[in-house]
């Protein structure tokens, strides 16, 4: 497998340490990031910290679409392929905003952008590489509802919205893992935990120990993405959602549903500009699907932590 590891969302949480364990296990670390200032300082960190590490940035607003294709045109012309693509970037607005290209901005940020990012990357994926999508399991609270997206405010709750937004991170997966059938590729998602990441507020960081023993600090919350992305017991495995304890667990029932999946990643595509994504990938991945579809739990089996969402990290 390639040693090229590109993760988005590394200046914060959890992406700061699987970057740095990337490093430690030695892959070569590429990190997409909007603010590369703040990310010079995480790669000089990690280099600091793991002798012989080989970090670099490069930068990519993952809520613009121009953003991403720019970054995406960058690593086509200065990288070689990629053995590990990780989609850990996350964020959640807590008033309505909207991006760059006029999609609510939360989803634009947390599906979007790595949709495109993922699909212009592909081609430039290495035989057995690994996709990996850092979801959560508040995506049982979530509700597609695409209407929402390109609807001025249309009701906005940002805990809807994040919940929405990881909904969308598992029927990807799962939709992706379907296509990548019989190419060597693979593509799983997961929980992190929940994080005591910048994406709580602080003043819940400081509180919540006191009223759930889930919290879990960022060390151990990129531990279920270092699991995925680098166990040699996962090599073949796609199409899968692990929890926080790195187990193989279902998702939420509706996440395997075809029909649902593919109205997702049609309007997905529509929406990034790459409608002729669906042809070009059945062309380039031939074989049948092989997502393995366990029973499935009721969707209210578990729930999502109380309070504001975590589980991704914004860059």
């Amino acid at each position: 497998m390639s040693a090229l590891a590109v993760i988005t969302g590394t200046t914060h949480g959890i992406g700061r340490v699987t970057s740095r364990e990337l490093a430690r296990a030695g892959r070569r670390v590429l990190m997409l990031c909007r603010d590369l200032d703040a990310a010079g300082l995480v790669a000089a960190e990690i280099e600091a910290r793991v002798p012989g590490a080989d970090v670099q940035a490069l930068g990519c607003d993952l809520a613009s679409l121009a953003s991403v294709r720019a970054c995406a045109r960058q690593i086509r012309e200065r990288f070689g392929p990629i053995g590990l693509l990780i989609n850990n970037a996350g964020m959640v607005s807590m008033r309505h905003r909207r991006s760059p290209d006029g999609f609510e901005l939360t989803f634009a940020s947390n599906h979007l952008g790595p949709f495109l990012l993922t699909q212009l990357l592909l081609p430039q994926l290495a035989p057995q590489a690994r996709i990996v999508n850092v979801a959560s399991r508040i995506h049982r609270r979530g509700r597609l509802e695409l209407d929402r997206i390109t609807r001025a405010h249309a009701g906005y709750r940002p805990g809807a919205a994040y919940a929405r937004s990881k909904l969308a991170n598992v029927l990807f997966t799962f939709a992706l893992a379907r296509r990548l059938a019989g190419s060597g590729i693979t593509c799983n998602c997961l929980h992190p935990g929940v994080v005591a990441s910048h994406l709580l507020p602080a003043w819940l960081r400081m509180v919540k120990p006191l009223l759930s023993p889930e919290i879990v600090d960022v060390e151990r919350g990129a531990l279920t993405t270092l699991h995925v992305a680098l166990s040699a017991d996962l090599a073949g495995v796609s199409g899968r959602y692990f929890d926080d304890q790195q187990r193989d667990v279902s998702a939420a029932a509706p996440c395997y549903d075809e029909a649902l999946q593919e109205q997702l990643w049609g309007v997905s595509a529509r929406w990034v500009g790459i409608e002729d994504a669906e042809k070009a990938q059945q062309a380039a991945t031939p074989g049948r699907p092989s997502t393995r579809q366990p029973e499935p739990l009721p969707a209210s089996s578990e729930h999502a932590p109380s309070g504001p969402p975590a589980g991704g990290c914004a860059n």
